[in-house]
């Protein structure tokens, strides 16, 4: 049935009506919410999970491992009913209450796809890893440049600024480092390094000089700022147990954050349990009117009216929704005039890491769990393509204390308690984050025959590695080795996990922004070309992947175009 006939009721019309709705309350749909509130507009968030409240919906962020009835490990059965979520670093005793399990909402793999989710208020912002990195020039360069994918129509300038506008609300930790492709920002203290790590950074930055070890910038406060304060958040407390939710808000969520900024502004509804089944598209008016609403435990339907949509569902739900959103205008889903949607899908390559070991520093230790890593900014293709493969790769790594000989201990009581106080040998680790080239083949799509629980289509996901891939993995393989030995390091152990695509849970694409309707779906100003009043500013917006962490650019987009719509709305055009 079309989506423009679903609504008669006109009083449902008038209650369910609000200037903005915004599909999805994770890191860009709390932006969402955050900015249109401030900008005075009703706003609607509609969430497909259940509420979390910040604080009071944590119950496990305090607990200590002996509370755990195994210490935090999951169980033999558990990953056996989950082998997809089961991959994830963070699906342990602690945090698997904030993840969905395989089986609550089915999809089909075409080819191997682990997609992680978490359906909840405030989604996945709960249990991420909190890297937050400018893109550079490079980054929207490099796809014209290079002749992959398509041209960004915006530019490192058109977005700086709000790069400032996030960071400063948000709190990021960092250094002024004056690295051209890993611009700096707005920065709190950084995290510091520690003893094995500072004697590495001397070695590497000496010898290399396009290479440099720097502190990774996160999220995570070192101390509040006076933004973060108005937010009620406080310092981290360097626990590093970020995923169970964190009651001192020393983490940028949507539940500590964006989402109590934007409630206290009298302009927010917040509807939980509201899976979305479509956009709804008024033939007669030419633009969107609506979202159609199934909900979670009465799958009853329901309608919501708005003058402007921003959809951030997350990137394979909000393909999923648009691809589902059909009319008589739009028979391939909405906005879908070119047969794009859902294709060029990408993502990044973790597959490879490496292992090393580290003389000395036998006398000297560190206090915490610092939640962020050191990382070098990439140094391939950066100015031109000059390998034989595409794109660049960011290197995270650094150094951690073994435990002595607890684990290898047999005897129990005071002897093993002495041996787990023992410090070992210090441990050196590296892994990457390469950008993964969008392709035509790389997509998503609906199932013709099988659907959810909710009488939504199921999404097929056809993702995988390519020559591309494989060329970059082995260039950080040998270059991760030489760099780790320049360090000092001994005994280096290369690895491939040989991942399936979306274990990274960097997915993007299929909604791609471009200057021409012909070869994308988005505009300038993140909005559909072929029906303005819907936004889409979550990570399937994303033209290419880059090779720095997403989510920071997810946000400023989210921002400049929430600004853009309250803008367009004052004078009257949406």
């Amino acid at each position: 049935m079309p989506a423009d006939s679903l609504y008669v009721n006109t009083k449902a019309v008038e209650k369910n009506t609000f200037d903005a709705i915004v599909i999805g309350s994770g890191i860009s749909g709390g932006w969402a919410a955050k900015e249109l509130c401030d900008r005075g507009i009703k706003t609607l968030v509609l969430e497909r999970g259940r509420n979390v409240t910040h604080i009071k919906d944590y119950p496990t962020a305090t607990k200590h491992p002996w509370e755990f009835r195994h210490r935090g490990a999951i169980t033999a059965a558990l990953q056996k009913e989950n082998p997809i979520v089961s991959k994830c670093y963070a699906f342990d005793e602690g945090a698997q209450h904030f993840f969905v399990k395989d089986k609550e909402h089915p999809y089909i793999q075409e080819k191997p796809f682990d997609w992680i989710r978490g359906y909840q208020v405030g989604g996945k912002s709960l249990m991420w890893a909190r890297e937050t990195q400018r893109w550079s020039r490079f980054e929207f360069e490099a796809p014209a440049r290079d002749g992959y994918a398509v041209d960004w129509p915006i530019r490192y300038n058109d977005l700086a600024p709000w790069y400032t506008h996030v960071e400063r609300f948000v709190g990021i930790s960092g250094n002024m480092d004056g690295i051209e492709n890993l611009p700096d920002g707005e920065f709190l203290p950084p995290w510091e390094f520690n003893c094995v790590e500072k004697s590495m950074q001397q070695k590497v930055n000496a010898y290399y000089k396009d290479r440099r070890m720097l502190m990774g910038r996160c999220t995570n406060l070192t101390k509040a700022g006076e933004l973060q304060l108005k937010q009620g958040r406080g310092p981290c407390q360097a626990r590093n147990l970020c995923h169970r939710g964190c009651p001192y808000g020393g983490y940028f969520s949507s539940n500590s954050s964006t989402l109590p900024w934007a409630a206290n502004t009298g302009n927010l509804t917040l509807r939980p349990e509201s899976v979305v089944h479509s956009i709804i598209y008024d033939e007669q008016k030419g633009k969107a009117i609506g979202v159609r609403v199934i909900d979670a435990i009465t799958k009853e339907a329901t309608e919501y009216f708005a003058k402007i949509i921003f959809l951030n569902a997350a990137c394979l739900n909000s393909n999923l929704v648009l691809l589902n959103s059909i009319s008589n205008r739009f028979p391939n889903g909405l906005g879908n005039d070119n047969d794009l949607l859902g294709r060029y899908m990408t993502f990044q390559n973790y597959r490879g890491s490496l292992n090393a070991d580290i003389d000395g520093f036998e006398d000297e230790y560190y206090y915490g769990r610092r939640p962020v890593s050191p990382l070098m900014p990439s140094f391939r293709n950066v100015h031109k393509k000059e390998m034989d493969f595409m794109g660049g790769y960011l290197v995270f790594w650094g150094a951690y204390r073994n435990t002595g000989n607890a684990n290898n201990n047999e005897n129990i009581g005071a002897s093993f308690k002495d041996a787990m106080c023992e410090a070992g040998n210090w441990g050196v680790y590296m892994s990457m984050q390469g950008e993964v080239i969008p392709k035509f083949d790389n997509h998503v799509r609906l199932s013709k025959d099988l659907k959810d629980e909710w009488g939504i289509p199921q999404l097929i996901t056809a993702v995988e590695y390519d020559d591309n891939d494989e060329k970059m993995l082995q260039d950080f393989l040998i270059q991760g080795a030489e760099i780790l030995r320049i360090a000092g390091c001994k005994n280096i152990i290369p690895n491939d996990s040989k991942q399936t695509p979306g274990l990274d849970i960097h997915e993007m694409g299929g909604i791609r922004m471009g200057h021409d309707p012909k070869t994308s779906l988005l505009n300038k100003w993140n909005q559909l070309h072929a029906c303005k009043n819907v936004f889409v500013t979550d990570g399937s917006c994303m033209t290419s992947s880059g090779n720095q962490n997403p989510s920071l650019t997810f946000m400023a987009l989210t921002a400049r175009a929430a600004n853009y719509a309250a803008d367009e709305l004052k004078k009257g055009n949406l």
